[in-house]
């Protein structure tokens, strides 16, 4: 087997994939969801998810781990005292200009 042949085969499964995470839900699942547990695992779900696959690559995107760390931490506080999404991408990337001048 050559390698587009698996290149094909690795792309439909995870398709398969995929779409049977979407659809089994819809199909499997008709009415209303009463437990409390269930509900607040499924209402956390996407920030867990996005907070896990941002986390990583807020540290290591910038030069230093110490610019990126320390924006996270300044990201994190502004967006505490309830800032938006616009003023808090800035602060944090002011946060790294000014660490990466000076260390």
């Amino acid at each position: 087997m050559n390698s587009t042949s698996r290149v094909i085969i690795y792309i439909l499964i995870m398709i398969l994939t995929t779409n049977a995470i979407r659809v089994l839900p819809l199909t499997l699942i008709r009415k209303p969801i009463k437990n409390r547990f269930i509900q607040s695992f499924l209402y956390y779900v996407p920030y867990v998810t996005l907070a896990v696959m941002t986390f990583p690559a807020i540290i290591e995107a910038t030069g230093s781990r110490l610019a990126g760390s320390l924006a996270l931490v300044a990201g994190i506080i502004a967006a505490y005292f309830g800032l938006g999404l616009f003023p808090v991408s800035v602060i944090c990337c002011v946060v790294v200009a000014i660490v990466q001048i000076f260390v």
